[in-house]
């Protein structure tokens, strides 16, 4: 397959899945084994087109971050009490991740772990949707200290490949009784600080391998994960009210049950 098809394929996929709740880098892990897709070296590319979709995110909530970023200087604002949950919300993946990244990365990248996990995501959300939980919270700034916290361990968890970054705090959220749309949100600001201080300490550790070659491979993908996500993310806002998130549940037992077939037959 040529190489720019190819890392246009990536990060359609990382702009498709990044934002849902059924696990970006599974499906990344998933793709670039089925293709037999290479990126430079370092995880550039990866890094790269993760931030291609974060941009997204940054755009379409660039009014709302900007009054944040203005108002969280007075005390007991709104804007004060958001800021305040997204770095309690942080703190956990940010300490976890800085301790466990290496042995996670050596010992759980491989399509197996992503179609198991896969499976077991979707058998969770499609259990706690069934809940019919009433919320009790209806915006960000009314998320307190120990939801933003509990959210935080929940991104942490998401470490393990095919689990889902936004899954993970999405579902904590609906389990601490936030409403569908103010978790998305959360989730989807929530991921700034995250995957950029993930891509910073990724680029560190691999900072001996890096080079410019490839960069027609990384602009390819990451233009690519920055205007399919701009889309994504607006339809998930749109609509994730009124189809929840049961669907995608299933499409992830769905995907795993497949791989897992795809990976006995291949041996």
């Amino acid at each position: 397959m040529d190489q720019y098809f190819a890392a246009l394929l990536m990060g359609v996929i990382e702009g498709l899945t990044e934002f849902l709740p059924i696990s970006s880098t599974g499906h990344l892990i998933l793709l670039g084994y089925a293709i037999g897709f290479q990126g430079p070296p370092g995880k550039v590319f990866e890094v790269s087109i993760q931030l291609g979709a974060i941009l997204a995110v940054v755009v379409l909530y660039r009014r709302r971050l900007l009054e944040v970023a203005t108002g969280m200087w007075r005390p007991a604002t709104p804007e004060r009490f958001y800021a305040t949950n997204i770095v309690l919300a942080f703190l956990p993946a940010m300490v976890i991740g800085a301790t466990l990244h290496s042995t996670i990365t050596t010992l759980l990248f491989n399509p197996w772990v992503v179609s198991i996990a896969l499976i077991l995501g979707g058998i969770v959300i499609i259990a706690i949707e069934r809940r019919g939980t009433v919320p009790t919270i209806h915006t960000v700034a009314e998320i307190g200290p120990l939801t933003a916290v509990l959210v935080g361990f929940g991104q942490a968890l998401a470490m393990i490949p095919g689990t889902s970054r936004s899954g993970a705090t999405i579902i904590t959220a609906l389990l601490c009784g936030v409403d569908r749309k103010a978790a998305a949100e959360f989730s989807f600001v929530l991921a700034i600080p995250t995957m950029l201080a993930a891509a910073a300490y990724s680029l560190f550790k691999a900072r001996n391998e890096l080079s410019l070659d490839g960069l027609g491979l990384i602009v390819v993908g990451f233009v690519a994960a920055f205007v399919v996500a701009l889309l994504v993310v607006r339809w998930v806002i749109a609509v994730i009210g009124r189809i929840g998130f049961t669907p995608f549940g299933w499409y992830r037992i769905g995907l795993g049950t497949l791989m897992l077939v795809v990976l006995f037959i291949t041996g």
